[in-house]
């Protein structure tokens, strides 16, 4: 059957106007920001550059993308319709009479729907992901660089010895079929996902510990977040239903998690190791202030730059990683719209129909282009300050 087309002009205008809430989103994200910015702190310094503007914009288009996508997108990205099997981009679908704008694959779904699908997932996954390896890294950084010693000779054994294991054969031994089916992702995501409690516990703690009525109400509040949380994603089981995540989505979160903190480590230790040294962490010593109450509060503060534009470099990482597990079918269930899985299921058809593999190629292409850029723009500013 001859499928009638919209044509390369067709295309450009139906892409254009299918982003219509992306771009009206962006215009006030940036209206506000260029009019605010001297009251938005750093945020409002990453708009003295072009650097920084364009990384600010890339990441906030693919942000509203995720949040917009059933707005976005024309089809179902489950939804196979047999006559668009392998269509050229621009193909009409008989049916609804809308095109499918980027093409069919080869089970005859539309592209255009699950690369637009595709981002809710990676800015799920690996921001959440990377934070928590931020929050594991920083926990266990700040005491092996402030005591040194044996804390930090032991600690530093067991990052080195996670990062001396090749980082792909690592996530597929975390990642395989084998593995999936027994309770160790669980275990290990169970293990990690205690340490924000741990943080912001003694981050309160140390706070308001002479204060006891906003100390019990403060630690209060992170147990209560903390554990519904912690029920929601460990065992899936929020009283509430909100809080839930797959088994192969927690099988990704808990490899990255694993596969990253112990480079936050290193930078979170290398960085206490500098500042203790300096004359205000003298100074709250000399007040007679504890050990983790000068970690967090003293020193933590004044690591916040490196640490902000590590995270951002990171996110791009692991958005990487992302790509690459889907694309050796490690990540998500096969139907998944993830980008990395989209990128798979298309290579096999690549001597026949390149189309179906551009659009998600170049999404996370454009998305990681997008935190390169607000990494080096932060990163200047960090400079600067």
């Amino acid at each position: 059957m001859q499928l009638e087309t919209i044509g390369v002009f067709g295309i450009i205008l139906g892409v254009l106007a299918r982003f219509w809430p992306v771009w009206l989103a962006l215009g006030i994200v940036l209206f506000l920001s260029l009019r605010y910015k001297k009251r938005l702190g750093l945020y409002g310094h990453l708009f003295d550059t072009s650097v920084g503007v364009a990384g600010v914009m890339i990441c906030f288009f693919w942000l509203f993308t995720a949040i917009f996508a059933d707005v976005v997108s024309p089809f179902d990205p489950l939804q196979q319709i047999a006559v668009m099997k392998n269509a050229l981009p621009g193909s009409i679908e008989p049916g609804t009479g809308q095109p499918f704008l980027f093409g069919g694959d080869r089970l005859a779904r539309d592209v255009f729907s699950r690369t637009v699908y595709g981002s809710q997932i990676v800015l799920i996954i690996a921001p959440a992901a990377t934070m928590f390896a931020l929050m594991v890294g920083t926990t266990l950084g700040l005491p092996a660089g402030y005591y040194g010693g044996r804390v930090d000779s032991v600690l530093s054994f067991l990052a080195n010895l996670v990062l001396a294991f090749p980082v792909i054969l690592l996530f597929y031994l975390l990642v395989t079929p084998g593995i999936r089916e027994t309770a160790i992702p669980q275990w290990l995501a169970g293990f990690f996902f205690v340490f924000p409690l741990i943080f912001f516990g003694t981050l309160f703690y140390t706070r308001f510990a002479a204060r006891p009525g906003l100390l019990v109400m403060q630690l209060g509040l992170t147990l209560l977040i903390g554990g519904w949380v912690y029920l929601g994603l460990v065992f899936d089981a929020d009283p509430l239903g909100i809080i839930s995540i797959s088994a192969n989505q927690l099988n990704i979160f808990v490899a990255v998690v694993f596969a990253s903190a112990p480079g936050v480590f290193r930078i979170v230790r290398g960085l206490v190791m500098d500042i203790k040294t300096r004359d205000y962490v003298a100074a709250a010593q000399t007040r007679g202030e504890s050990p983790w109450y000068i970690m967090l509060w003293e020193v933590l503060p004044n690591a916040r730059g490196p640490l902000i534009v590590d995270a951002c470099l990171r996110i791009g990482y692991t958005t990487i990683l992302l790509g690459t597990l889907g694309y050796f079918g490690l990540g998500l269930a096969p139907e998944s719209p993830d980008w990395g899985t989209g990128i798979k299921e298309s290579s096999r058809l690549l001597r026949a129909y390149i189309h179906p593999a551009l659009p998600p190629v170049f999404a996370l292409m454009s998305f990681v282009l997008g935190l390169n850029l607000l990494a080096d723009a932060l990163r200047e500013q960090s400079l600067k300050d």
